[in-house]
């Protein structure tokens, strides 16, 4: 019988009561087992502490998670300024290396919100702290509410690219309404990566890696939150749940 898929979580790293835990959402586990069928494992922000190719060794995927911390701007060449903040460099240190090994060895990566924005970074691309103050734009911000399902909410559509992955995944829709929870966005597109989505403003909502051999998927959104009720965010876990299997033992 096939095992099921083990898919490494970095972790973030948060303070509780003057003492670092590693720690990673709920919601984002629950989605692996309820949507990919698949074992999730924390990998702790230890940055070069962690054997990356040691603990690649035992996992079938990644997954790349939201957060409320931001990528530090000199990971793209900017200094750090009050708009870029709050960080959490031991998780760049840790997610980084991870992403170029991934990408190595053709591994399965699914990267969400900050995910998406690391996986750009990494790829060389650069992004915009506030991109709600450029003119034009949305805001892209988590509603002001105590309320999970109101700060989840559907707030915008976002334009599937033709022939994309999301599209064929969304069953040939041409647009799908999603959440968001983000105040940073792409700014300069990361070499190798293809748009899959742009909100109504020109935003990139997601990016794919045409040249993978396997599952690499970014998105701004958060299809981990009530997945089961939303066909697409569905549909996306399930195909990284498959491609995640197709390499399992």
């Amino acid at each position: 019988m096939q095992r099921k898929p083990i898919v490494g979580v970095p972790a973030c790293v948060r303070e509780v009561d003057g003492q670092p835990f590693h720690a990673v959402g709920d919601k984002y586990l629950r989605a692996l087992v309820e949507g990919a069928d698949a074992v999730p494992l924390l990998l702790p922000a230890l940055g070069p502490l962690l054997d990356v190719p040691a603990a690649l060794d035992s996992l079938d995927a990644i997954l790349l998670t939201g957060s409320p911390s931001n990528v530090h701007p000199e990971r793209y060449n900017q200094p750090p300024t009050a708009e870029h903040e709050p960080y959490d460099q031991e998780r760049d240190a840790t997610t980084f290396p991870i992403i170029r090994a991934v990408l190595e060895r053709g591994l399965p990566l699914f990267a969400i919100c900050r995910g998406m924005q690391e996986l750009n970074v990494a790829m060389g691309g650069t992004l915009h702290p506030r991109v709600h103050e450029l003119p034009g734009r949305l805001d892209h911000r988590q509603p002001e509410s105590d309320d999970m399902d109101v700060q989840y909410g559907k707030r915008h559509r976002v334009e599937l690219a033709p022939g994309g992955q999301l599209q064929d995944l969304a069953q040939g829709a041409k647009t799908v309404e999603v959440n968001s929870l983000h105040w940073q966005a792409v700014d300069r597109l990361g070499e190798g990566l293809k748009v899959e989505a742009c909100a109504p403003d020109g935003t990139i909502e997601a990016v794919s890696i045409p040249s993978a051999p396997s599952f690499a998927l970014g998105v701004q959104w958060h299809p981990e939150y009530r997945l089961l009720e939303d066909p697409l965010s569905l549909a996306i876990f399930r195909a990284f749940g498959e491609a995640a299997r197709s390499g399992s033992l």
